[in-house]
């Protein structure tokens, strides 16, 4: 017999909202608080960040705009400048052939300034749904639902949603998802997953949300 009580999704946020204050912010939060807002900010640094910890992904960003902070600016350097810059991230030598290459079509197609446009930001090399929904909703202000590792694993271990891959996620998400939580699922859940709901043994005996949640896939907790 299934004890749990049911979901209430308003209800879960709020608590999750309260849980996650002690703990540092997801990063493109981070950044967008100091002043790295720009869409163009945020796609680059989402770039960085793929594969990469957030602990390594934020100082490596700063570093790059602080001599950088616009396409235009990000042309003038070469893809070695770049990687120099961003040597500590994973795969730094082809990431910084993308963002060179992005720069460069952003100053070449749209001024230098990356529209607010889904389909535009996801034609760049690099930029794959995670990224753009990010900046659509951190730095346009636009519900997108923005799906990592932790979001996918957290809202299918509360059954919330049963999907297999992150951008099944997504859809499953803006389905069912009230529009004003879908930027900020991914502001709450990152900080969640990484400290509270993890991958391996997470805290569920100090869940704020354990009697909602239906634990799928968990086997072993602390």
């Amino acid at each position: 017999m299934n004890s749990k009580q049911p979901f209430n999704v308003d209800l879960v946020l709020d608590r999750i909202r309260e849980a996650v204050r002690p703990f540092p912010k997801a990063a493109m939060f981070a950044l967008a608080d100091e002043g790295f807002d720009s869409p163009f900010q945020q796609l680059i640094a989402c770039i960085i960040s793929i594969r990469t910890y957030d602990e390594v992904s934020l100082p490596v960003s700063r570093r790059l705009f602080a001599h950088a902070r616009t396409a235009a600016e990000m042309s003038h350097l070469s893809p070695h400048e770049i990687e120099e810059l961003i040597r500590e991230s994973t795969y730094a030598d082809r990431k910084a052939k993308q963002i060179h290459a992005i720069a460069r079509q952003v100053v070449a197609e749209h001024d230098g300034v990356v529209p607010c446009d889904a389909n535009i930001m996801l034609s760049f090399k690099g930029v794959g749904p995670k990224c753009a929904s990010l900046a659509l909703g951190v730095a346009c202000h636009q519900p997108y639902v923005s799906v990592d590792t932790h979001v996918h694993r957290v809202t299918n271990r509360w059954g919330y949603v049963l999907t297999r891959t992150p951008e099944k996620t997504i859809t499953a998400l803006e389905s069912k998802l009230p529009r004003s939580y879908w930027i900020e699922i991914n502001r709450l859940l990152v900080p969640f997953g990484k400290h509270i709901c993890m991958g391996q043994l997470p805290h569920c005996s100090t869940c704020p949300v354990l009697e909602m949640c239906q634990q799928v896939g968990v086997e072993h907790h602390r």
